[in-house]
């Protein structure tokens, strides 16, 4: 359960007046709502989250976002990351600890919710997501790559919480499944704090604007260094 907000930034957020054409039906996830109704909320989201930095709270908040967002919350645990560490970025390695660990801990709670309540819950945040193709593609994919394709997850924009429920319905190894994951997060949320901190406001601002870019590159750059080992 996510922290309460203080009152007068949660009921600004909650009694907003908005156009009811960009509103969801009742039962509309946001990926069924209209492209503009889709981005509005998104964006609610994204600054509630990132309120939390100015808050006493602001590293619980840190720990339950990225916890939540590994099975369910659709706002990435780098945003409050950034914030926080910009505001402190001599405790940089703290903050992508906690994100790391609470990441890898709330995978562990999609992987339980593949395994063991796929019909009851983990169809239902698929289909909240509108996630259904990219899900059977995700199990293809699994058949093929194995844990490359969790670790790819855990590292790039790929939405990961598909991928912790789809390991537990493939009955992943459950330590493999751990280890990858706490690799591949930990990576990116300590390149992204390091970077942070040895670069400061310059790298936000180019992180913020091409952080799916980065993490895409990155990918390429590992597995062609990869392919190059087993040329040799």
């Amino acid at each position: 359960m996510l922290l309460p907000a203080p009152r007068a930034k949660w009921e600004l957020f909650m009694t907003q007046d908005v156009p009811d054409a960009v509103v969801p039906s009742a039962g509309e996830s946001p990926a069924q709502a209209t492209p503009a109704a889709s981005r509005r909320i998104h964006r609610r989201l994204y600054d509630w989250v990132l309120h939390w930095a100015e808050t006493p709270y602001a590293l619980p908040a840190l720990f339950i976002l990225s916890f939540a967002e590994s099975s369910f919350f659709p706002i990435p645990p780098d945003v409050l990351l950034i914030a926080l560490v910009m505001g402190a970025r001599t405790r940089w390695f703290r903050y992508a600890a906690v994100c790391t660990v609470a990441s890898a801990l709330g995978g562990i709670l999609g992987y339980a919710i593949g395994y063991g309540l796929m019909e009851s819950i983990g169809q239902r945040i698929i289909a909240f997501y509108q996630a259904e193709e990219y899900y059977a593609r995700v199990m293809d994919w699994y058949s093929r790559y194995d844990y490359w394709i969790v670790f790819i997850a855990a590292l790039t924009p790929i939405p990961y919480k598909v991928f912790t429920i789809a390991s537990g319905a493939f009955h992943m190894n459950l330590l493999g499944f751990t280890l990858v994951s706490i690799v591949g997060r930990g990576t990116r949320f300590f390149a992204v704090a390091a970077l942070l901190y040895v670069f400061g406001p310059p790298m936000k601002r180019l992180i913020d604007k091409y952080f799916d870019l980065l993490c895409i590159v990155f990918v390429l750059l590992l597995i062609g260094g990869f392919a190059v080992i087993k040329l040799f």
